[in-house]
């Protein structure tokens, strides 16, 4: 692992972000090392089918399966995948030849590699190829995915306001904890932690060669992500009797965060209609709601968990399983 000396200053400069392009990656790192793990098996045999339109030569000569993954890909600070593959497109290429050796090293590259580091052309060809594989095979499951980095979010912000950095830190993985992560002196240009999805059960760091270093790890929904569905709904009618059939199926589709427009589109109602529903939810205490940049997110609170359960609905289950980074 990589050690992080983190001061004071750092630690106050502390912040969470959602990263598409690290998806892309780690998935890219799945795929490359043929384990897919059970938790993504749904995920896999949905898009298999469709990854002959994406260049699988090269991606997977960039992301081959090492234990190192190319700094460049995982160090963009940007957080919409089109300015993130952007940065991709303009990076220096010597700098991908260098990132790309430490990736092979004591290997033989394959030679796709020298033709992305040998000009300007090579990054831009990366990125474009990145971005197909991103529209085949995440963007289609970017809400799913959102979600669940959302609710991962609000948790570790709850968890450093009740226990503060040491709370949010022993919560991510146990290499984080004790004589894992040291608390000395450094440049004080901040942390960036990042759940990811697609990096479960492992933890990756990022130096930060263009702005603060990255904590990048496994989000808590990320186990049971595909094992149920979105509006899974109670075996029988006793939320719908007690709330009213469209609360019950918001109730239902509440089991990670999302907003009035989202579950609008998903029920056929219009916003101002389910956001009237949301607000007699919220003060009976079975939602709870909170800002997200320019997005308001909804999400059951344990008091909605059990009246959902009760009726005969999947409690949502969070991830507890950890592995040693890569």
């Amino acid at each position: 692992m990589t050690p992080l000396r983190l001061s004071a200053t750092d630690l106050s400069r502390l912040r969470f972000a959602q990263s598409p392009l690290v998806e892309v990656v780690e998935s890219l790192w799945m795929l490359a090392t043929g384990r897919i793990r059970a938790p993504f098996r749904d995920w896999h045999r949905q898009v298999r089918g469709r990854l002959t339109a994406v260049d699988t030569a090269l991606l997977g000569a960039v992301v081959p399966g090492q234990p190192v993954v190319a700094n460049f890909l995982i160090d963009e600070q940007a957080t919409d995948i089109e300015r993130q593959l952007s940065g991709i497109a303009e990076c220096p290429p010597e700098v991908v030849r260098t990132d790309l050796e430490e990736v092979w090293t004591g290997l033989t590259p394959p030679p796709v590699l020298r033709d992305i580091t040998a000009g300007p052309a090579g990054p831009r060809r990366l990125a474009d190829a990145l971005h197909t594989y991103w529209s085949t095979a995440v963007e289609p499951e970017w809400p799913r995915i959102r979600a669940a980095l959302d609710d991962d979010i609000a948790y570790r912000a709850q968890s450093l306001t009740e226990g503060g950095t040491a709370a949010v830190f022993a919560s991510l993985h146990p290499n984080l904890v004790g004589k894992n992560l040291t608390l000395p002196e450094s440049a004080g240009s901040g942390l960036r932690l990042v759940p990811s999805v697609f990096t479960w059960p492992f933890l990756l760091v990022a130096p930060g060669r263009s702005g603060p270093p990255s904590i990048i790890y496994g989000a808590r929904q990320a186990e049971t992500l595909w094992r149920a569905t979105a509006g899974d709904e109670p075996d029988d009618d006793a939320v719908g009797a007690l709330l009213g059939r469209t609360r019950a199926a918001i109730l239902a589709r509440l089991a990670l965060p999302s907003t009035t427009t989202e579950l609008a589109r998903q029920l056929g109602q219009s916003p101002a209609a389910v956001s009237h529903h949301l607000s007699v939810l919220r003060q009976n205490g079975l939602v709870t709601s909170w800002r997200s940049g320019r997005r308001v997110l909804y999400r059951r609170t344990p008091l909605g968990n059990g009246v959902f359960v009760a009726g005969g609905g999947t409690s949502p289950v969070t991830n507890g399983e950890t592995e040693p980074p890569r």
